[in-house]
């Protein structure tokens, strides 16, 4: 008896041990003939000619906001549905612009999109599904791609983009507007200066009530991506700006993550309350939070919720070993600072915090590289979430134009798209640790800390 004893609780240890690590998730060999592409250049284009294919929320916008952007023009446009198609050739003529080639009706219609020879840059909103398909083909096509996000969903299409912008040596950008928020861009500007020493945590999320927008989705595909996976569906948002931040695949990397998310309390019921027929396999949990630890030791708390009436947040805090900055719920900024006459000793909940006005105008002593006052006052003007989209769009087009490397490279795209399955792959193995790959293959430490490129 006793020795059953001793063998049932080696086998319990044994498996508890074994639960405790990591799950490796393999890094596929890098094709023969292919390096990687970071810090990519490619020839400067004088005139960066863009077919944008998806026309719809953020399509429509999208060819508007590129019309003012300088060496920007749009010369195609594709969308299933023709009547956005027209809509956004009269935008164009109200702007003064000419009108561009149409692609419209079948399903397919993007392929002749990307085969078009006069053609640079295709830039991608359609729905999930074809977010990848598209960039495939264009790359394959000789063009290079934005991406709305999240880019791609699954490990798979993740790498296929990794390999092919490392095969055909093309830019594979996602259109992560996030990071070009004015908040986000002094906030790095400020950890780049030393003012909060060095940045050990971060947290970002995607929390919006999605409860106003389910029915503007052609044919609910938005309800039912979340109808059938599980995990953070939409995680780029809250993660790209930490990212950056944190110097990932710029001398760290992100290495295990470990998720966990509640039931689908509302997610279960959202299926019949909008369209009759009942859900009771609906996968994604209302909340969704991923813990993530990098090489350096650093963390990053990633949250996602949009089922529920929470207020809109991408949280987005930054902590140092010298202060502290958050965005949401109100503008806020700490330093190891003391009021004059104070005693460090005793001063526990007394630090000097500056908060909403006085947190923007401490915050206005640094400014991002990539702002100037004219750029900043046509952004807010040409709109698009304040400001942030445009001047996305006019980084993107200043370094094709240029011949620079992107802000943002196909291996931030495939990290900050990644926690789509490895949260999944968490959850359904008993909130287990994941071991995070690196799509650089050995590379993520050759370059040190985030950095803008500028023309000479």
């Amino acid at each position: 008896m006793k020795r059953l004893f001793l063998l049932i609780t080696a086998v319990l240890l044994v498996a508890a041990c074994n639960n405790s690590r990591p799950i490796k998730v393999p890094v596929p060999a890098r094709p023969a003939g292919q390096v990687n592409v970071l810090g990519l250049t490619c020839d400067p284009l004088e005139t960066v000619r863009i077919g944008v294919v998806g026309l719809g929320m953020r399509g429509e916008d999208a060819v508007v906001r590129l019309s003012y952007v300088p060496g920007a023009v749009v010369t195609a446009l594709c969308d299933i549905v023709p009547e956005r198609v027209t809509a956004s050739q009269q935008a164009l003529a109200g702007l003064g612009k000419p009108a561009a080639r149409e692609y419209t009706g079948a399903d397919d219609a993007w392929k002749a999109l990307c085969e078009q020879e006069d053609l640079d840059l295709v830039y991608i909103c359609t729905d999930w599904s074809h977010h990848v398909p598209v960039a495939l083909y264009a790359m394959n096509h000789g063009k290079h791609v934005a991406v709305e996000v999240p880019a791609a969903g699954t490990l798979e299409d993740i790498w296929a983009l990794v390999n092919t912008a490392e095969r055909t040596r093309k830019h594979c950008i996602m259109l992560e507007n996030c990071c070009y928020d004015f908040f986000e861009l002094s906030t790095l500007a400020m950890v780049q200066s030393g003012a909060i020493g060095e940045p050990i945590h971060a947290e970002g999320a995607y929390l919006h009530n999605l409860d106003p927008y389910w029915t503007r989705y052609q044919g609910n595909w938005r309800l039912q991506e979340n109808q059938k996976h599980r995990g953070d569906l939409y995680p780029t948002h809250g993660l790209g700006p930490v990212c950056q931040v944190l110097n990932i695949h710029r001398g760290d990397r992100m290495k295990t993550l470990v998720a966990m998310d509640t039931e689908p309390f509302n997610g279960g019921r959202l299926s019949e309350r909008l369209y009759d027929k009942p859900d009771e396999t609906f996968a994604a949990g209302d909340q969704t939070c991923t813990l993530i630890r990098t090489e350096k030791g650093k963390t990053i708390l990633v949250e996602h919720c949009v089922m529920t009436p929470r207020p809109y947040s991408r949280l987005y805090q930054v902590v140092g070993t010298d202060g502290y900055a958050a965005k949401y719920p109100v503008p806020m900024l700490c330093f190891r600072e003391f009021k004059e006459g104070q005693d460090p000793a005793h001063s526990l909940g007394k630090e000097k915090v500056y908060r909403n006005e006085l947190a923007r105008e401490r915050l206005a002593q640094y400014q991002s590289p990539i702002l100037t006052p004219e750029l900043e006052a046509l952004a807010k003007e040409v709109g698009g979430h304040g400001g942030m989209d445009y001047i996305m769009d006019y980084r993107m087009i200043y370094c094709l134009r240029n011949g620079l490397p992107m802000d943002i490279d196909v291996y931030d795209l495939a990290e900050w798209c990644c926690v789509t399955p490895l949260s999944r792959l968490s959850i359904e193995n008993g909130n287990r640790p994941v071991e995070v790959p690196d799509f650089t293959r050995g590379a993520w430490n050759q370059k040190e800390g985030f950095s803008y490129a500028f023309a000479e």
